[in-house]
């Protein structure tokens, strides 16, 4: 065999050897899909921590619960930088072994060219005619087999070194294509990974707001909350001393004193509603207010319109009308016999005090919007000793 045979030979095994790494390393596009894949799945979950974030925002909550949703953020936010981090250095050991396989690739190129080059100049030199001129010459059949053999495999070994040719300059191709892929995904990594670190300290500094937040809210609402029981007692005073009279009116024998209310038992689950319509957003007994406090209510919460005629369940003597603290303009009814109704968080009341009203008749209208609970009226009825009763008990049934 020929030498320039024999240097093909070795060229070719030696250009094949980066091709079968090259097969060997895992599909890059298919790694860039399913690392996107991965960052996506974690930030639908850090989209989902924001949207519950928007809906404790959006109704009384407490402040306690939205820094643990931005903690919450904060630590997903930390697994995509975790992330994005793996990514980048997996890319970039990728980039080093695709621009040595590139440089591997161009030079068995090169080289397998330079040796193509060399057979074609051979074959140019001796003429279309050579092969023909070996068989002829050959001296005997056993020499024209050895010599149709030896042109076989040098006709086989060019055919390998132009697909050799043609398969290195496609795989050149190839890891250009994954170069440029790897160079833009790499950029863009590093472009996301700084967009969260911003906003890691963007939800730093928010929760730092919100535990000042916490401090100043849990001082309104301790302020609140006092204010409310200082009411609640300057009510049960009122109803207290209203109670005494009516006491000592009975034991005097005054007229009229012991008679029956305009309110009894027998109108339990009987009595209309002060207003309209409404939403009942809060009941009577202990329910949860903002910053995860407790609330004891003594009346129910209805929502209404600022601005909604608020009416008295029954008729009575109206015994305050005035500003009452956190309550605002309230309106006190005494309908006799120890029953009493208290329309609270009104805009503006109707009537004064000594005057009679009946029942149906419009003693203000609903306020409440600069409560924590919004535009809202609280009715309350109290029992002989000024005792706070359930009003679901006393009214209609809503259909």
């Amino acid at each position: 065999m020929r030498p320039a045979a024999g240097l093909c030979i070795l060229l070719l095994l030696a250009a094949s050897a980066p091709a079968a790494r090259a097969q060997q390393r895992p599909d890059i596009i298919r790694e860039i899909r399913d690392n996107q894949e991965r960052l996506e799945t974690i930030r639908q979950e850090r989209a989902s921590l924001e949207s519950e974030l928007q809906r404790l925002r959006g109704r009384i909550h407490s402040i306690s619960g939205e820094i643990d949703n931005i903690e919450q953020q904060k630590g997903v936010t930390t697994r995509i930088v975790n992330e994005l981090d793996r990514q980048i250095g997996s890319m970039s050991a990728q980039l080093d072994t695709v621009t040595l396989d590139l440089m591997l690739a161009q030079d068995a190129l090169a080289e397998t060219r330079a040796v193509l080059d060399t057979r074609l100049v051979e074959i140019y030199k001796r003429g279309p005619m050579w092969m023909f001129e070996v068989m002829l010459a050959a001296e005997s059949f056993g020499d024209l087999i050895s010599r149709y053999k030896y042109l076989y495999l040098v006709s086989r070994q060019d055919r390998a070194l132009v697909g050799e040719v043609e398969n290195l300059r496609d795989r050149v191709g190839q890891q250009r294509v994954h170069l440029v892929a790897i160079h833009g995904q790499l950029s863009v990594r590093r472009d996301e990974r700084g967009q969260e670190l911003d906003r890691f300290v963007a939800l730093e500094r928010r929760r730092q707001r919100a535990l000042r937040d916490t401090e100043a809210s849990q001082r309104v609402t301790t302020g609140r909350l006092d204010s409310l029981a200082r009411d609640e007692e300057r009510v049960t005073n009122m109803i207290a001393t209203l109670e005494e009279a009516r006491r000592r009116a009975v034991a005097s024998g005054a007229a009229g004193a012991a008679g029956a209310g305009t309110i009894t038992e027998a109108d339990l689950g009987g009595l209309s509603w002060p207003v309209d319509s409404g939403e009942v957003i809060y009941r009577f007994g202990v329910t949860s207010g903002p910053d995860e406090t407790r609330i004891r209510r003594h009346g129910l919460g209805i929502s209404v319109p600022v601005g909604t005629p608020v009416r008295a369940v029954a008729g009575g003597t109206v015994q305050y009308a005035n500003l009452m603290g956190t309550y605002g303009p309230s309106v006190l009814v005494d309908h006799g016999g120890g029953f009493y109704t208290l329309y609270l968080y009104l805009l503006r009341f109707s009537v004064q005090a000594d005057q009679w009203v009946n029942a149906g008749d419009v003693v203000g209208e609903s306020g409440g919007s600069n409560s924590d609970a919004g535009p809202h009226i609280e009715f309350q009825i109290r029992g002989q000793g000024g005792i706070a009763l359930d009003p679901e008990g006393w009214l209609r049934r809503r259909r």
